[in-house]
């Protein structure tokens, strides 16, 4: 969409050749296209990915951070490793990209920085708790990015999309969630495209795509608690037959007070003192 607008597009992605058949094709529609291979998560690669964009094209006008890794299952049988992984992905790497490219589009041509969220990052989902986490840390540093890009004149734009029907889900780094999740049911790609290039040419702040989206969101913010009794419910129906969780506390040594470094001194010596000579009977 973007390139039958006129735009010169540089294509970021780890996969080489899905990356170089969609440049193309779009090369063959007449478009002005590279394509970087680029895993955002490497520093790297996101200071080469600027660089070849900046000498091929002279500069950057829009940056838009789109990569996102997702996990589906419950917190407690998950591990630090899954989150941080996610928060790699869908936090750090697009803050960083972001700072990589404030230089850029200080010097753009009507610059913009497009963050793709999640409609997770205003209503955190059970069994989606990495994820929500980290497309609400992504919301809060695009609002608090839209008042400081004021003063460069760099349009700050964040984009809630519901369920994509994308390959997302055959790439969970867990799916152990009971509740059905159909994807290939979610709304067509194109659609999302259509509302971020809408967003752009509109300079829309805020952009909620999708009918779960929107009433999720919508009842969310004037009823969040009937929105909380709603998932709760349903998560209980989902393991009514299952065993509570065993959880135990890692053993620990026999509590043993360790020895002060300071010993205060007792209330008859703190008198004695401050009564010099005279002693406290």
């Amino acid at each position: 969409m973007l390139a039958g607008k006129g735009a010169r597009l540089a294509l970021a992605a780890r996969s080489l050749d899905k990356l170089e058949a969609l440049a193309r094709l779009l090369t063959e529609r007449g478009a002005e296209v590279i394509a970087i291979p680029t895993d955002v998560t490497i520093p790297a690669d996101r200071q080469r990915l600027f660089e070849l964009t900046a000498e091929q094209f002279g500069g950057v006008d829009i940056l838009v951070n789109n990569a996102g890794i997702a996990s589906f299952g419950h917190f407690a049988g998950s591990s630090e490793a899954i989150l941080r992984q996610i928060m790699e992905v869908n936090f750090f790497a697009p803050a960083e990209l972001t700072r990589l490219a404030i230089p850029y589009l200080t010097n753009g041509r009507q610059p913009a920085l497009v963050n793709i969220s999640s409609m997770c990052g205003r209503k955190g989902l059970p069994a989606w708790p990495e994820y929500s986490a980290s497309k609400h840390a992504l919301v809060g540093l695009t609002e608090a990015l839209r008042a400081e890009m004021t003063r460069f004149e760099i349009d700050v734009l964040l984009i809630l999309p519901g369920l994509t029907k994308s390959d997302l889900g055959s790439h969970l780094l867990r799916n152990e969630g009971r509740m059905k999740i159909d994807f290939a049911g979610g709304m067509a790609p194109e659609k999302v495209a259509a509302g971020i290039v809408n967003s752009l040419e509109h300079n829309i702040t805020e952009t909620i795509i999708g009918s779960d989206a929107r009433w999720m969101l919508r009842v969310q913010r004037f009823f969040p608690r009937l929105v909380d009794r709603i998932l709760a419910r349903k998560v209980r129906q989902l393991y009514v037959n299952s065993p509570a969780m065993e959880v135990r506390a890692p053993k620990s040594k026999a509590f043993s007070p360790r020895p002060r470094l300071y010993e205060p001194p007792s209330i008859t010596e703190q008198v004695n003192s401050i009564g010099g000579d005279r002693k406290l009977s």
